[in-house]
């Protein structure tokens, strides 16, 4: 049995907010993932600890690359060259 496929839902003007939705998602849960791993080892309750250190840097960081991304964008306009 196959899982039918997904139909396009969002708006292209929302594309770049989507893409640094998911993107610091999926990085912020692994970069968590290590660091907790790092400092507590994985013991019974890792994944909760995980996760709840997971979920406010992942709400600090995404707002914060919204006002980010614009300035990177300038930056790289300026030192990257056209083909």
């Amino acid at each position: 049995m196959s899982v039918p496929a997904m139909r396009p839902f969002l708006p292209k003007r929302l594309e770049p907010v989507a893409f640094g939705f998911l993107l610091l998602g999926m990085m912020s849960l692994i970069v968590s993932g290590m660091a907790t791993v790092l400092a507590v080892g994985i013991h019974s309750g890792f994944v909760f600890q995980w996760l709840t250190a997971w979920a406010p840097s992942w709400a600090i960081a995404f707002p914060a690359v919204l006002v980010v991304a614009p300035v990177v964008r300038r930056i790289l306009k300026r030192i990257v060259q056209d083909p």
